[in-house]
């Protein structure tokens, strides 16, 4: 049976411009049927659910465009580190943690901490951890993901020593004697987490289906994952059972390629519950653990140049590759030559599309944290997405000024990117940040932390977006990212009805109350899967 449900009496920002504001919108069957005003009072009837909003606000639904989903749902169920101001604190966290599970003898993982908050800015070893947990394996990533911290018990699982090479791509950091400190950068995380055992796809299942559900309460209708094959087994496990009540991008990890290409996989396969993005690259590593490749050193240490994990020349190769498939790229750069060097290979990659017919892919990068000001118009240039993270730049504007220096002024720069036109999505890079969307919102138009700092204008001020520019980055940007825009993106007849309702309108508050929000409502497919309305 048909199920017609009737809203009014809101504040609808429907990001479609040809009606920019409503009231009333009318969903039936997972569809919105109309959007207008007081002329939609006339469905109330036998069989139609009638809301009156109270002057909430309304916007498509928010998506998050990068996630790594499968790390963020076990996250939950790990111990949690971030925010947390020192050594000391982070190892009390542990140790409780672990007292609240004593018959456990499993990996013990969490992720969270960040040296660059701790006040002597020293990294952590496994003799420290070995303190606290020392009768099972350890394994905890740093806020980034480019780092983790191992104990000595998960070293020695790993067989670890003096005598293990650091691999192409990473970094095991040692003391003066050489031996491994229990610190590892970037690909030689692999070294130790390969030793962890994976959950099988009906536990990952159900550790996304929590996860799914705390989506709901914080207003996502969906998200972009940039994991691997697991999280793929996952997700198609719950959309086989009708569970998946999330619209998925998946995006296909570059060493799972060949596999993508044999089986003919081309991006925009599937439906609108679960659907193929591009193919992820790594170009560097992270700010945090000074691994983000950059052109000049880092402020300080005139020999570090970051790390690069995938060089230019092995990047253009694998994404030829793809492109020839009809797999579009998504690069993850932090750094500044990172980016440039990914925008050479886009370069290259838009003159061989203009030798073969058909339309051009939409590349992405992932980040474009921080840009040389020659490739400041380039990504509008060659069409290439900027997939960004407000949240990162109120987590790390302290970190950038102090490892970049006068650069930090053309980091998380999303104003410059829009006005050179390119298209600006936003995302969280949950785990690593704080999934929910208001977060993000509030950072990009007040570039301020929670407490205010560091300035009423905010960090780099003339970087901020309005309020309708950061909401339709989580909506009508994400839906042209993925291809989608003819069912997604805006609230519009025949559109997929997925909407977050605000317990109150955005719009109509001072920014720093976007903080203080609450989400009312979370619908997708015209069903509430969220509701204290």
């Amino acid at each position: 049976m048909s199920h017609t449900l009737l809203l009014t009496n809101g504040r609808i920002h429907t990001m479609n411009p040809d009606q920019v504001m409503a009231s009333a919108v009318v969903i039936r069957d997972g569809r919105i049927l109309a959007v207008g005003d007081d002329d939609l009072l006339a469905w109330r009837g036998d069989g139609v659910e009638w809301i009156d909003l109270g002057g909430r606000g309304v916007t498509p639904g928010l998506v998050d465009a990068h996630v790594h989903f499968h790390g963020f749902a076990l996250h939950l169920q790990n111990v949690d580190l971030d925010g947390l101001p020192t050594r000391e604190a982070i190892l009390d966290q542990i140790r409780a943690f672990a007292a609240r599970q004593p018959q456990a003898t499993g990996w013990l993982r969490g992720r969270g901490w960040r040296v660059a908050a701790w006040p002597n800015h020293a990294f952590p070893t496994a003799a420290e951890l070995d303190s606290v947990v020392s009768d099972r394996p350890a394994l905890l990533s740093d806020k980034s993901g480019h780092a983790a911290w191992a104990n000595t018990a998960a070293l020695r699982l790993a067989g670890i020593t003096a005598a293990t090479a650091d691999p192409s791509g990473g970094q095991i950091q040692r003391d003066a004697d050489g031996v491994p400190t229990g610190v590892f950068f970037e690909d030689a995380i692999d070294l130790v987490a390969s030793h962890i055992p994976r959950p099988t796809t009906d536990e990952l299942a159900a550790a996304m289906r929590a996860a799914q559900a705390y989506c709901w309460s914080v207003g996502l209708t969906g998200l972009h994952d940039f994991d691997g094959r697991d999280c793929f087994l996952a997700l198609q496990s719950l959309r086989e059972a009708g569970e998946l009540g999330l619209r998925v991008v998946k995006n296909v990890p570059v060493y799972r390629l060949q596999h993508a290409l044999g089986v003919g996989l081309r991006s925009g396969f599937g439906d609108d519950w679960l659907r193929i993005g591009g193919v992820k690259i790594f170009a560097d590593g992270a700010l945090g653990s000074k691994t983000a490749a950059m052109i000049a050193p880092y402020e300080g240490e005139p020999d570090n140049l970051g790390i690069v994990v995938t060089d230019k020349e092995e990047m253009l190769e694998r994404a030829r590759e793809a492109a020839a498939g009809g797999l579009s790229l998504t690069v993850h750069a932090i750094g500044d030559r990172a980016n440039h060097d990914v925008l050479d290979v886009y370069e290259q990659l838009r003159r061989d599309e203009a030798g073969r017919p058909g339309p051009r892919l939409r590349h992405r990068i992932e980040h474009v944290q921080v840009l040389h000001p020659n490739d400041v118009n380039r990504l509008a240039e060659l069409n290439v997405i900027a997939s960004m993270q407000p949240i990162h730049a109120t987590s790390d504007m302290d970190m950038a000024d102090r490892y970049w220096g006068e650069r930090a002024g053309l980091s998380y720069a999303w104003r410059t990117m829009w006005d050179s036109g390119a298209l600006v999505v936003f995302g969280s890079d949950a785990p690593v940040e704080r999934i929910d969307p208001l977060p993000g919102l509030h950072a990009a138009v007040t570039r301020r932390r929670a407490d205010g700092r560091p300035s009423p204008d905010g960090w780099y001020p003339e970087q901020r977006l309005a309020l309708w520019q950061a909401v339709y980055a989580f909506t009508g940007a994400a839906a042209m990212t993925s291809g989608q825009t003819a069912t997604q993106g805006s609230i519009a007849p025949g559109k997929l009805a997925d909407l977050t309702v605000f317990d109150r309108d955005p719009f109509a508050v001072p920014a720093e109350e976007l903080l203080e929000m609450q989400i009312a409502a979370t619908i997708v497919d015209g069903v509430f899967r969220h509701r204290t309305l």
